[in-house]
Parts: C-alpha cells; sequence; structure tokens
C-alpha cells in the first residue's frame, strides 16, 4: 500500500527541537542504551535506513567516539529517498570531515547492498511508509550479518493524544484520517519483523512534552499536520481550509491551558530491536 507522504526540512527540525526543549526524557539515550553501544564491534558497520537529515547517523557517529575530522569506529552509512532531507544531512556530513557515508536509498526498492554486510540496521520513525513492509523489512534482514541486528522506532496507538483530542475539539468531532505510525507500527510492521527474525524484543518510551504556553504546542501541531499534509489533505475542504482549522485549535488549546495550567501531549513510542 503506497503512503503519501512528504516531510520537509523545517517541518522535522522544528518538531526535534520541540521535542528536546519540552520533553521530560530523552529518546536518543533511551536508543543508545537499548542498542548498548559501549559493546558495539570496532570496526563494525551500521545501516540507518531513512535516515531524513542524518539525526541517527550523526547520534551514532558521536557515541562511537567520533567528532570533526574525526571518524568513529564504525563504519555508518545512512540513505533517504527526500533530496532536500539528504542535503542536511550532506552539509552535517561535510561540517564534520565527511566521516559518514549518505547515500540515495529507496527502501521500497532492493538495496544496493550485498548480502550479510552490517552489524546494525536502524529504521527510526519511517519503516510505515513502505509500500510493501514486509519486503522493505526482508532488505534489512538480508543486507545484515549473521547475529545482526535490527532497530526501529516509532508511534504506538496511544500517541500524543492532546494532539487528537484538541483537532477533534476544534472540528467538531470531524473525523481524523488514520495514521501511518500509530495505525501500522504495532500491528503491520510488528508482526512482519516476527515473521522475518529470530528474536524481536519490544521496548515502551513515553515521553511528556509540557507546555505552559499555547505558542510552541501550535508551532508542533502546525509542523506535524505539515509533515503528513498528503495523508491530511482530504481533512481539509473549502469550508476547512489549513489556516482556519489552526485557529480554531489554537482556540481550543488556549482553552484547555487555562482550565489545566499546561499543556501535557504524552509521545509513547515503540522500540523493536530484532535479531537475525
Amino acid at each position: 500500500m503506497e503512503i503519501q507522504y512528504q516531510e520537509t526540512t523545517s517541518d522535522l527540525l522544528t518538531r526535534i527541537d520541540i521535542h528536546q526543549k519540552y520533553g521530560g526524557r530523552d529518546i536518543d539515550q533511551w536508543m543508545l542504551d537499548l542498542l548498548d553501544m559501549p559493546s558495539f564491534p570496532s570496526a563494525g558497520r551500521i545501516l540507518d535506513v531513512g535516515c531524513g537529515a542524518g539525526k541517527q547517523c550523526l547520534l551514532f557517529h558521536r557515541a562511537l567516539g567520533g567528532g570533526v575530522n574525526q571518524k568513529s569506529r564504525a563504519e555508518i552509512t545512512g540513505g533517504d529517498v527526500n533530496p532536500e532531507l539528504l542535503a542536511k544531512a550532506r552539509e552535517e556530513n561535510a561540517r564534520l570531515g565527511n566521516p559518514l557515508t549518505i547515500l540515495d536509498l529507496n527502501f521500497n526498492q532492493r538495496f544496493p547492498f550485498d548480502d550479510n554486510q552490517f552489524d546494525l540496521a536502524t529504521c527510526c520513525f519511517a519503516i510505515y511508509y513502505a509500500v510493501d513492509i514486509p519486503f522493505t523489512i526482508r532488505q534489512m534482514h538480508r543486507v545484515l550479518k549473521p547475529g545482526g541486528r535490527l532497530f526501529s522506532t516509532g508511534p504506538m496507538p496511544a500517541n500524543k493524544q492532546l494532539f487528537y483530542d484538541l483537532i477533534r475539539e476544534a472540528t467538531n468531532n470531524k473525523p481524523i484520517p488514520p495514521m501511518p505510525g500509530s495505525s501500522r507500527y504495532g500491528t503491520l510492521i510488528l508482526d512482519a519483523m516476527k515473521a522475518t527474525f529470530a528474536n524481536v524484543e519490544v521496548h515502551l518510551f513515553e515521553n511528556p512534552l509540557t507546555f505552559t504556553e499555547v505558542e510552541p504546542f501550535l508551532a508542533y501541531t502546525r509542523a506535524s499536520l505539515n509533515e503528513d499534509r498528503k495523508i491530511w489533505g482530504s481533512f481539509f475542504d473549502e469550508v476547512d481550509t489549513f489556516e482556519s482549522v489552526m485557529a480554531r485549535i489554537a482556540e481550543a488549546a488556549a482553552r484547555r491551558l487555562e482550565r489545566q495550567g499546561k499543556l501535557v501531549m504524552t509521545k509513547v513510542v515503540g522500540g523493536f530491536l530484532a535479531q537475525k
């Protein structure tokens, strides 16, 4: 099934910045702890599928001893299909002296790697946009070495309920389109991983984002609606335009903030760790 999806650098970086400023927990540290990065083999190889602007690649680079003009103790490759995000990843890579390999990679096609090449493959907040999820997961399985691991992250059904609650309130309970992540990640993706890998662990990460003002919540909402604007397209019509809905969400958020003194939106993320 093809998912209509488009993400821009500005929307992605806005959401990342808001997570860092208003979240109570650090998802990057959670992931590094789960992967036990200190034990990662020297001269090991990592592939980040759907690398976007390179966030995970840069995280691994730093965690494995890399710096500016200094390679880490792993060979790190990131691939994505979005040219705007890839340009940002290449810009960051150049700033560090090009320690990473950043390439065009469409996870709906056979990966341009031989079998049994990588010790770790990751796919964070991306796999649920695959046209054929089992195919993409089999490709990640294929390029992993025996004993290699796949780590993926994605939103669970309980993710950011305040976001959806305020949209419903603002639109008189207008039906919200199914989101590719929360509607597929804990079901189709998890099932496909269990069918392909010898062992799959499920870990949950909950991170409350606490806002004492309306504006940062609205910035997150705008970036999220923009991020999935092809999916949300049918939600808006000539009467309920994007800006009119945003104005009503702002009113609903202000009322909630006045009643409760803060807006708390909890991110609920699943981390699936599989071994070949």
